[in-house]
């Protein structure tokens, strides 16, 4: 176990969110959570409060930074690049799933909470910062329309499988996965749709349309 006596809080923030989800996950997104981890961790408890000033939705923030670590570090770039753009989507988002799934009830109660109205922003902010990272380990450089097109649709295609993937007990989550490859799709063809209105200069492509064919796909 590290030694943590002398931490940052920004270390410290770190290291109690690979162990928040298994607290949280009974005790909910709560104090009692943390207590728990800096217990697990052999930190004092008033210090460990003090580096989620935020209370619940900081412990989340902290967590789904901790899992976009550890995607990284699972997925270096050499695995990456020899893959086509749509299978690196796919591996990126299927590793995320892998990373998730031993903490899906931790998941649950993070989402309600993230659900809340007085939350939605930081719940966009969260869900654009994931996007962002993955679109960045896939290879992707635009700075233009495509950029955020990008990110908006898989901010959707993500926040979609991840509700599949809760409820999801089929082996393997094999349910989930199926679920992910006909999103994927969807994201491809918008791709595609999007090239020819470049190529073309035709009318652009209704993103709206398609957020909605998103978030309620036929399945």
């Amino acid at each position: 176990m590290a030694d943590l006596s002398d931490a940052t809080l920004d270390e410290l923030r770190e290291a109690l969110a690979a162990e928040l989800p298994a607290q949280a996950a009974f005790d909910g997104w709560k104090p009692a959570a943390v207590d728990a981890a800096a217990d697990a961790l052999g930190v004092d408890r008033d210090v460990a409060r003090l580096a989620f000033p935020g209370g619940a939705v900081d412990m989340i923030d902290a967590w789904f930074a901790q899992v976009d670590r550890e995607m990284e570090a699972r997925l270096p770039a050499e695995q990456l690049s020899n893959l086509k753009i749509r299978d690196r989507i796919t591996r990126l988002l299927e590793t995320r799933l892998d990373i998730l799934a031993p903490d899906r009830e931790a998941l649950r109660r993070a989402l309600a909470i993230l659900a809340m109205p007085q939350n939605a922003p930081r719940a966009v902010k969260l869900g654009w910062r994931s996007a962002d990272l993955m679109w960045r380990m896939a290879g992707d450089t635009a700075t233009d329309f495509n950029h955020y097109t990008k990110r908006v649709t898989l901010s959707l295609v993500y926040s979609s499988t991840i509700m599949a993937f809760l409820d999801d007990e089929s082996d393997d989550f094999a349910d989930t996965r199926a679920f992910l490859a006909r999103r994927i799709d969807n994201v491809m063809q918008f791709e595609k749709v999007k090239a020819k209105w470049r190529g073309a200069g035709g009318e652009r492509p209704s993103l709206t349309r398609f957020i909605g064919r998103l978030r309620y796909p036929a399945i």
